[in-house]
C-alpha cells in the first residue's frame, strides 16, 4: 500500500495542491483509503451474493444472476418475503458489479467478417470487330466528261473560222460563203459569226466585181450590209464598194 506521505506528495505536484497543508493532504489521502476499502469490500460483498469469487468474469456474473433471479423471483415466489429480499439483493449486486467490472471486448463485426478476397471473374475475350477492309480506290483514272454542249460549240465555231480563212485565201469563194452560212444557222446569234458571214459575202462581191459580174457582185454585197448592219467599218466598205460599183453602170 502507497504510505500517505507519497500520496500526498503525488497529489500536490500531479493535481497542483501546492497550497494545501500536510494536515489537509492527509485527511484528503484518508478520505481516499476509506473509499477504496469501502468500494472493495462492497465488491467482494456482491460476487459472494451472486455465489461468485472475486475476480469473476463479466460473463460470469450475468450467468449467475439470470440462474439465481429465476430461482427468486416474486412471481416464482409470490407470498416469499425472504425470496424477495433475495431477488432485490440480487439485482443490487449485478447492477454495482456492471458499472466496476468492465464487460470484454468484443470484436467488431468488421473483423469478425473475414474478408472476402475477391474472385476473379472470368473474363470473356472481346470479339475484335473486325473493321471492314479499307476500299481500295480505283487505280483507274477518272475517265474525262464529255464536254458540255457550249464547248463543243465553242471548238466547232473556231475550226470552222480556221477554215473559212483557209478558202477565202485559196479563193474559193463558194465553199466559204456556204461554210459562213452552216455555221450562221448553227450559232445565230453570235455576232462573230455574223461578222464572218457578212466578210464572207463582201469578199465574194469584189471577186465578181473583178470578173465584171456587176448583178451578181451587188446581191452579195448588199447581203453583207444586210448581215451584219451594226458592224461600222465594214458597213463604211462595203458601201464604198457599191459606189464603185455604181460608177461602173
Amino acid at each position: 500500500m502507497v504510505p500517505a506521505k507519497g500520496i500526498c506528495k503525488e497529489l500536490r505536484v500531479k493535481y497542483k495542491y501546492s497550497a494545501l497543508s500536510t494536515q489537509h493532504c492527509f485527511r484528503l489521502c484518508k478520505l481516499l483509503l476509506i473509499l477504496v476499502i469501502g468500494l472493495k469490500m462492497d465488491v467482494v460483498d456482491c460476487y459472494r451474493v451472486l455465489g461468485l469469487r472475486s475476480g469473476a468474469s463479466f460473463s460470469d456474473i450475468k450467468a449467475s444472476y439470470r440462474k439465481l433471479a429465476q430461482q427468486y423471483h416474486p412471481d416464482i415466489n409470490p407470498n416469499d418475503n425472504k425470496a424477495k429480499e433475495k431477488f432485490i439483493a440480487l439485482t443490487e449486486a449485478y447492477k454495482f458489479l456492471l458499472q466496476v467490472v468492465a464487460p470484454p471486448v468484443t470484436p467488431t463485426s468488421s473483423s469478425q467478417t473475414p474478408t472476402k478476397t475477391p474472385v476473379p471473374q472470368p473474363t470473356t475475350p472481346k470479339t475484335k470487330t473486325q473493321q471492314a477492309p479499307p476500299k481500295q480506290q480505283n487505280k483507274q483514272e477518272a475517265q474525262p466528261q464529255p464536254p458540255n454542249v457550249i464547248e463543243i460549240e465553242r471548238r466547232l465555231k473556231w475550226k470552222t473560222y480556221e477554215q473559212l480563212q483557209r478558202f477565202i485565201r485559196e479563193r474559193r469563194f463558194p465553199q466559204a460563203i456556204a461554210l459562213a452560212e452552216a455555221l450562221a444557222e448553227r450559232l445565230p446569234e453570235d455576232p462573230e459569226v455574223k461578222q464572218w458571214q457578212a466578210i464572207s459575202y463582201q469578199v465574194w462581191g469584189r471577186a465578181l466585181i473583178d470578173d465584171k459580174q456587176w448583178l451578181k457582185a451587188r446581191i452579195y454585197l448588199k447581203k453583207a450590209l444586210k448581215t451584219d448592219p451594226n458592224n461600222k467599218s465594214l458597213f463604211d466598205e462595203v458601201r464604198r464598194d457599191i459606189q464603185k460599183l455604181e460608177q461602173i453602170f
